[in-house]
């Protein structure tokens, strides 16, 4: 966690303890944990919505990519079937 061994947050806590006090501890620790699952929920769907955006221009390129496909499949045929009758003449 951090970096911090158990030695160091034992010495944390007990500076915590003397500074703030025992009964303010609690508090301060619910508090804490709130706005760490705060952060947590901000992150996730800060994560989800660019995938989701991601995902989004994806499905954009594909599409694209495959209109154009499809555009110049008929003049690939034409081509190939003008070949086909030069060859015969």
């Amino acid at each position: 966690m951090f970096g911090i061994g158990m030695p160091e947050l034992i010495v944390i806590l007990v500076i915590l303890l003397i500074v703030i006090g025992p009964q303010k501890l609690p508090d301060l620790a619910k508090s804490l944990g709130k706005g760490l699952a705060e952060f947590k929920r901000a992150t996730d769907d800060f994560k989800r919505n660019v995938e989701e955006t991601a995902k989004e221009h994806e499905e954009k390129d594909k599409l694209a990519k495959e209109s154009t496909v499809t555009e110049k499949a008929p003049e690939t045929e034409k081509s190939g079937e003008e070949k086909k009758e030069k060859s015969e003449v």
